[in-house]
């Protein structure tokens, strides 16, 4: 990790809050004048920090009920495999998230669909077709208690 300033620190947490505010507006709540808030920023992004700034949409008001956390194991292993998984994992818009996990399952999918008959027709007709599935368990969310983007920036301070 870059050697950051606390000011870097402060830049970074109100833009992952708020990414749509203007460079005057973080540079005010971070006590610094423009130009070098905007340098820092400028410095943040080709450090890598900051990846990309998105707006964030509502799923539920646009229909998308449904949250699946699917755990996979794969029917064969290797480097090859895992890889090639991989790769046809990250075109499926409905995976949000995939993770390779330690432990009883080779992967956490994170998987956001309209409803439960979706879900039924993405695992029959996307999930399932993948090469070297060899078993998937559904978790549907029921209720949500907390969705954060806000990465825990204290604890680096």
């Amino acid at each position: 990790m870059p050697e950051l300033h606390p000011k870097d620190f402060q830049i970074l947490d109100v833009l992952q809050k708020d990414a749509s505010l203007s460079t005057q507006d973080i540079a005010s709540r971070v006590n610094l004048s423009q130009s070098p808030c905007w340098r820092r920023i400028n410095r943040l992004e080709e450090q890598g920090l900051i990846n990309k700034k998105v707006v964030l949409l509502n799923r539920e008001k646009l229909g998308m009920d449904v949250v699946v956390f699917a755990t996979v194991n794969l029917s064969t292993q290797g480097r090859g495999n895992l890889e090639e998984f991989e790769r046809e994992v990250e075109i499926l818009p409905e995976v949000m998230e995939c993770y390779t996990m330690a432990g009883t399952w080779d992967y956490m999918l994170k998987i956001v669909v309209r409803d439960i008959r979706h879900y039924e027709m993405f695992v029959r007709q996307k999930l399932t077709k993948l090469s070297h599935i060899g078993e998937v368990h559904s978790h549907i969310a029921v209720t949500e208690i907390k969705n954060s983007t806000v990465l825990p920036l204290d604890s680096l301070v």
